[in-house]
């Protein structure tokens, strides 16, 4: 078909609205702002209410709301309210942190079971759960948090994320070995990652904190990863196995992120580095290792 039908692909709709096909697809992911069909041949095609969705949340990204906002109100407009999403995404961040800011694991469940029946999962990761994160962070070093509501926070989130993961390691897709370097303790982000990789399709090997590196390599030796990722949040303590992770990249590629990743250091022992939210890291990797050529 082509765009007289209604149906475009998603390059002419990119090139037509002014939005990479990458965001587009996000979007689409997240928010389910984009419903395509499909041609005979299996590709997505994109009608004129497509389109419309996406110049609406255009103009509404420009007034100064989230995206998780601006997809909404874009979505409430087109569909009309009697089928608009029945929460907001910054809404239910703000109750979670305030359940988790004081004490109560159920309050947080809660806010958590109803955004996962709301939202789609990456939306969930990008527009409620990693932006607590942030604030708790922030107001853990602006001294308005105390160390025991961050890590009361850390391990409900953890434990709550852990169970979304259940079974990432089932299915057909390329496979990921994950893991953070001996010392790292912070392995939530990594836990972020692996859920946004597996709704790509992927296959999660989690080791998880403090690995020691001749671990990682016997279990890449064993398990042969289309992907090995490092993540960590203290330079040091990436910098300390800058030999190792040389020696890794041999057995498979290697990527590397947080806080503690640069760019220097991904050049000096042969990785890449994977830059932004655990979420926008996980489309780079899928970007960069399509399912279909990488190894199973």
């Amino acid at each position: 078909m082509n765009a007289r039908d209604g149906h475009l692909r998603i390059g002419e709709l990119s090139r037509r609205v002014g939005v990479t096909p990458e965001l587009l697809r996000a979007w689409e992911r997240r928010y389910g702002l984009l419903q395509p069909t499909r041609s005979a041949g299996g590709f997505r095609l994109y009608s004129s209410a497509d389109e419309a969705r996406v110049r609406s949340m255009q103009r509404h990204l420009g007034t100064g709301l989230s995206a998780a906002q601006a997809a909404r109100a874009a979505l409430e407009q087109a569909d009309g309210p009697e089928t608009a999403v029945a929460e907001d995404p910054l809404e239910s961040a703000a109750a979670l942190q305030e359940a988790l800011e004081r004490y109560d694991e159920s309050a947080a469940n809660g806010v958590l079971d109803r955004s996962l029946a709301t939202f789609s999962t990456e939306a969930v990761l990008v527009d409620i759960v990693m932006p607590v994160l942030r604030s708790l962070g922030d107001r853990w070093a602006a001294g308005d948090v105390t160390i025991a509501q961050e890590h009361f926070a850390s391990n409900v989130l953890r434990g709550r994320l852990l169970g979304v993961a259940r079974g990432w390691g089932r299915g057909t897709g390329p496979l990921a070995l994950l893991a953070c370097p001996p010392g790292e303790q912070h392995d939530l982000p990594l836990v972020l990652f692996g859920i946004a990789l597996r709704e790509a399709g992927w296959r999660i090997v989690f080791l998880g904190a403090d690995t020691p590196i001749s671990t990682i390599e016997r279990t890449a030796e064993a398990i042969r990863p289309a992907a090995v990722i490092f993540a960590a949040t203290v330079p040091d303590l990436l910098q300390a196995v800058e030999s190792e992770l040389v020696a890794l990249a041999a057995l498979a590629p290697v990527l590397i992120g947080g806080s503690a990743a640069d760019a220097d250091l991904a050049e000096r022992v042969g990785a890449v580095l994977l830059e932004g939210d655990p979420a926008t890291a996980a489309a780079t990797l899928a970007s960069r290792i399509p399912r279909q050529v990488a190894r199973p």
